[in-house]
């Protein structure tokens, strides 16, 4: 990927653009005029932005509940998080701003650490009690980041997509998918299982870093995301930024609308942000509500900006650092297989 030529780059870093015209077209506007857009294969719709989890669990709760009251009254309406963010706590702290009926308007996403089925329904039974809820919307396999987390994962017996599956046939799960932010080869390796005959299932959504610099190096957009498009999954971006509490503004001259915008201007569903502070949600409720997909022109004159940055990764420390549900593989993974990283 680091050697193709900047003509090359260019052309495969815009083609997701095409891709997403569809989809952009059809998008319909909730009451609060935030534009929503289909959830893969389903007539579902989801607000363009979601609320990420990690950084709700950064604030302190008088602000946490009163951003994602805000959230909610505004029509941003899809709501992320995970078993293991913060120790519990950002869970906790959604569970109670969804009381008081509040939960029905919101599509309820959380994560799943665990590989084996034990640990997985164990960690859905934790986030169900934390989030106050008696289902989730979307239940997604965390940080898939190892070379064996699939087989851990589809193992017929002691996998945990067998206390996924079980979940959903009872009622506590409607959608299963999963997420990273390491690795596309992963990600691949993933879809494949879904994709040989007589598989258990195939993936309602996959949550994946999506970004201006992510073309430079790893890519998700180019790798990941036209298999996603193919197969009519559900494709949800995270990492706009850059995280480390907006990285891409601090370091590359860039705007977080523009780097919002371009996120927003590929084939997904759906963008989770993390918000701490209520300046924060008003300012990506603005950009959503004035949303405009970029032209060919915008997108390459933007990535023709940031070229060269990232090499290596440099501007992307999820995909070089340990992050992502190590302690379940510690748990789950043979004695005698190492991974790759």
């Amino acid at each position: 990927m680091n050697l193709w030529t900047r003509r090359e780059l260019l052309a495969a870093a815009t083609a997701g653009f095409a891709m997403a015209r569809e989809l952009i077209a059809a998008q319909t506007h909730s009451s609060n005029g935030i534009p929503q857009r289909k959830f893969g294969r389903y007539d579902e719709r989801l607000p363009i932005l979601g609320l990420g989890g990690w950084d709700i669990g950064r604030a302190d709760d008088p602000t946490a509940i009163s951003i994602m009251h805000a959230a909610i009254d505004e029509g941003l309406t899809f709501f992320d998080n995970c078993w293991e963010y913060h120790g519990g706590r950002s869970e906790e702290l959604m569970g109670r701003a969804l009381e008081g009926g509040r939960r029905d308007r919101v599509f309820l996403m959380t994560k799943v650490c665990g590989r084996t089925y034990e640990d997985a329904r164990s960690n859905l039974e934790d986030s169900l009690r934390r989030l106050r809820t008696d289902r989730l919307d979307l239940w997604m396999f965390h940080g898939i980041r190892w070379d064996e987390d699939p087989d851990l994962i589809f193992d017929p017996e002691h996998g945990a997509l067998r206390a996924a599956l079980e979940a959903r046939a009872a009622g506590k799960v409607r959608y299963i998918g999963f997420t990273g932010h390491k690795d596309p080869k992963f990600h691949l390796a993933m879809l494949d299982r879904t994709a040989r005959p007589g598989a258990p299932l195939e993936w309602d959504a996959v949550l994946m870093p999506l970004n201006i610099v992510d073309p430079q190096h790893l890519s998700f957009q180019t790798e990941v995301l036209p298999v996603l498009v193919q197969r009519n999954i559900a494709a949800l971006g995270m990492k706009a930024l850059g995280a480390q509490n907006g990285r891409f503004v601090r370091e590359l001259g860039v705007t977080a609308a523009e780097c919002r915008r371009y996120s927003l201007s590929l084939p997904i569903t759906s963008l989770v942000c993390g918000i701490q502070t209520l300046d924060q949600l008003r300012q990506d409720i603005s950009i959503a509500r004035e949303f405009r997909p970029m032209t060919a022109e915008e997108t390459q004159a933007l990535l023709a900006r940031v070229e060269g940055r990232n090499t290596e990764a440099r501007l992307e420390a999820y995909k070089t650092g340990d992050y992502g549900c190590s302690v379940h593989r510690r748990r789950a993974a043979p004695a005698n297989r190492g991974a790759t990283r």
